[in-house]
């Protein structure tokens, strides 16, 4: 009817539904929760937004994050609600906090903050632990009102420390009473509402102190048992972390096996390494070939570098090591500031940089040499493609000074709030090629944004405005349809993970929208908050351009600023999934 009543009409804009088409013109009704009508919406909306020459999409689903802890103490899960993101899946890579046991919370404490450099100082004082088992765990994420919806996962490092104590903290093998109670336990999770399972297999991750992951050598029958504790619940996914290498073969028997005995779906993270560039398609061609087996195998890819933001406020800077640098780290920014524009300080401090120039150039102990070829100014609108001449060495040589000298100045800027950044992963080629094939291959799921994590050092929850606005608009080769972006960002993610219910504008969908500015929506600079429990320091990353968020019908976000609505909750696998 004409003049009919809903309780929002986003009126006016350009529809990417989620599925993969070019955006259409269109309105779109929500009643409640739950999206009613999407076309010409005659009847007025008791709210309204004006997305005239808009793009409005489903809210992102976000499937690889770690905000395990702040999900207990904070409401407002950002930076990724910042980046349209509607739905967060966390309890990656093998960490999270239960199930515990009560003399355990600082074995926990220890591995989240290795792994993920989340401050053990943040974890104690944030974490209540007011849980056990991990169906207690979310009852108690479930308490707390979020602006957007929280999955987790079972985490490996957890289960084992928790049937296994010790033992497993010392790699030992699990026992077959070990497998069972491992499997039970996980079955149990899943029917209490885990959406998926963990682990990890890589030894990039230790805990606070140096000791692998509990999960790094955990035998086949081990995670066979779990994964089938999985299936015996009837719903969820597996997630998964290795280092492949050397061992291919074997490391890449483990997965399909899991997924053989288990039938559900497994992703894994596949990204470029530095060291091995070509690596990443060997393993693209064998999750390939295990899809066309009929096994549910997926890579987690990036849309952009794996890297480190790098400043005075960071964890890590180049000079952070050096004698001369630890005189002076524990002071207040600005006095540092004041040091590096010391010239008997700069002088010092120079001198302890160590030069490789290949024909015997000078060294300073034991340090390896600066890579000042893969140190790039970010710039205002930061680039995350940045050409060879962005990088210090070689603004450096065109100055005519060198690179130490010029990376002490622009640490110095803007008071020292300054970033620089250093790819580690996915730009061997200088470069996003690789992540171009990976993004665009059709057994690739998008993620390892790992938002809530590496709090000092990465910002790569921006990830989903990264990769909307450089590759369905920026990028000079090889754009996407903004479609094909959209549908990577939503449904395929929700769909991945068994969240039936969202990720499509279509009648009958939950209400998780964005409307967005696409001709302006980009990443800010990123910025350091002191903002987490205990004043814990966090990286974070803003966004412009999101013009509104909605989250199960409520608009959550308008110009990025937060309307006080707390719409999200916990969505239990198995039971909160269904489409409408």
């Amino acid at each position: 009817m004409a003049g009919m009543a809903h309780d929002l009409v986003i009126r006016g804009g350009y529809v990417a539904d989620g599925m993969g088409g070019e955006p259409v013109a269109a309105d779109v009704a929500v009643e409640g929760s739950t999206i009613t009508a999407v076309g010409a919406v005659a009847g007025r909306g008791r709210e309204e937004i004006d997305a005239d020459g808009l793009l409005v999409t489903p809210g992102f689903v976000d499937i690889h994050t770690h905000y395990d802890g702040q999900a207990t103490w904070d409401s407002c899960i950002t930076p990724s609600s910042w980046h349209g993101v509607t739905t967060v899946v966390m309890g990656n890579c093998g960490v999270g906090f239960a199930p515990v046991r009560p003399d355990a919370h600082d074995q926990l404490i220890s591995l989240m903050e290795g792994v993920e450099d989340i401050p053990g100082s943040v974890l104690h004082e944030g974490i209540e632990w007011t849980w056990e088992s991990f169906g207690e765990y979310l009852d108690a994420v479930e308490r707390r009102p979020h602006d957007i919806d929280v999955c987790a996962q079972l985490p490996h490092g957890a289960l084992r420390l928790y049937v296994m104590g010790e033992r497993a903290a010392r790699l030992e093998d699990a026992t077959q009473e070990d497998a069972a109670a491992m499997r039970a336990i996980a079955a149990q999770a899943m029917r209490d509402g885990a959406v998926g399972f963990s682990t990890s297999r890589t030894l990039n991750h230790r805990t606070a102190s140096g000791d692998p992951t509990p999960s790094l050598r955990a035998r086949v029958d081990e995670l066979v048992a779990i994964a089938s504790g999985v299936a015996d619940a009837g719903h969820g996914v597996i997630e998964l972390i290795s280092d492949f290498y050397p061992d291919t073969d074997g490391e890449f028997e483990l997965v399909r096996s899991m997924v053989e005995a288990s039938g559900r779906p497994l992703s894994l993270s596949l990204a470029q390494s530095h060291r091995q560039p070509e690596a990443w398609r060997d393993l693209l061609g064998r999750i390939e070939g295990s899809v066309a087996e009929g096994l549910p195998i997926r890579g987690q890819v990036a849309p952009r570098p794996i890297g480190l933001v790098v400043g005075l406020q960071s964890s890590y800077h180049p000079f952070l090591m050096f004698p001369a640098w630890r005189e002076v780290a524990g002071l207040p920014l600005a006095e540092q500031v004041q040091a590096l524009h010391d010239p008997v300080f700069r002088e010092r401090l120079l001198a302890e940089v160590p030069v490789d120039d290949g024909v015997g150039g000078r060294r300073t102990g034991r340090r390896r040499p600066i890579d000042f070829s893969m140190l790039f100014v970010m710039g205002e609108a930061p680039d995350y493609e940045p050409p060879p001449e962005a990088s210090v060495a070689r603004i450096a040589a065109v100055r005519g000074v060198d690179p130490a000298v010029l990376t002490m100045d622009l640490l110095a800027e803007n008071d020292g709030r300054n970033f620089l950044y250093t790819p580690f992963s996915n730009y061997a080629d200088g470069n996003l090629d690789a992540c171009g094939e990976m993004l665009t291959h059709p057994d690739t799921l998008f993620g390892l944004g790992d938002g809530g994590a590496h709090v000092g050092i990465i910002a790569d929850a921006s990830f989903p405005t990264y990769f909307l606005s450089h590759w369905a608009r920026d990028r000079s080769r090889g754009r996407m349809p903004v479609g094909e972006v959209v549908q990577r960002l939503t449904s395929n993610n929700a769909r991945a993970v068994g969240l039936a219910d969202r990720g499509v504008v279509a009648e009958g969908m939950k209400a998780d929208l964005n409307v967005i500015d696409f001709d302006n929506v980009r990443c800010e600079f990123p910025a350091m908050a002191y903002d987490l429990p205990a004043g814990g320091k966090r990286l974070v990353q803003g966004a412009h351009g999101y013009r509104a968020t909605v989250v199960d019908g409520q608009v959550t976000y308008r110009d990025g600023e937060h309307t006080g609505a707390l719409p999200g909750r916990l969505v239990r696998g198995g039971r909160d999934t269904a489409a409408a």
